[in-house]
């Protein structure tokens, strides 16, 4: 588990969003309270969120994006060929980072162990808050007709309050709304 940040995935069949919490920490203090862990990729298309160290998730989100660009932008086979090289490559394979990324179509968990998973029930989560994150966006997403950004935004910001790594700075992006 990564100690410091929160991201959420929330999806409406093609509607999908994901959001982030702004904190980063280094031990028990807090150095940053804005930074922005979700990014777009691949013209906009493909949205991406990371947990972990900073400088191994800025890293991974470099690859992706190559792995994007060789596959027009086919975001499974493009996740199976980072997951590929994450896993076999000797310096990748010593970061320590979470990945979730998604497009209109399907949104996928990326791990340095080989991990590519499809998540149930339209919702993922990673980092330090994500129970708590992923609990309030399922019993949102079943409760309410909100579109999935305000949902992934409300999810982190009760995260916030539960989890000491998490804040209410929250950067979301979305496809479809």
């Amino acid at each position: 588990m990564f100690e410091g940040t929160t991201v959420v995935c929330v999806r409406r069949g093609e509607q999908v969003a994901i959001a982030g919490d702004g904190q980063i920490t280094m031990g028990n203090q807090i150095v940053k309270a804005s930074a922005r862990k979700v990014r777009r990729l691949y013209k906009g298309s493909v949205l991406a969120g990371f947990a972990g160290a900073t400088a191994d998730a800025m890293t991974l989100l470099e690859r992706f994006e190559s792995r994007l660009e060789e596959n027009t932008g086919d975001l499974m086979r493009s996740g199976v060929a980072m997951v590929k090289e994450w896993r076999t490559d000797r310096a990748l394979r010593r970061l320590e980072a979470l990945m979730i990324v998604a497009d209109a179509r399907m949104s996928l968990l990326l791990s340095g162990s080989g991990d590519i998973i499809e998540p149930e029930d339209d919702i993922a989560a990673i980092g330090s808050g994500s129970g708590f994150a992923q609990a309030a966006g399922i019993a949102l997403l079943e409760t309410t007709d909100w579109p999935p950004s305000r949902i992934a935004r409300r999810s982190i910001e009760i995260a916030s309050r539960i989890c000491i790594y998490t804040d209410d700075v929250v950067t979301v992006e979305a496809i479809g709304e």
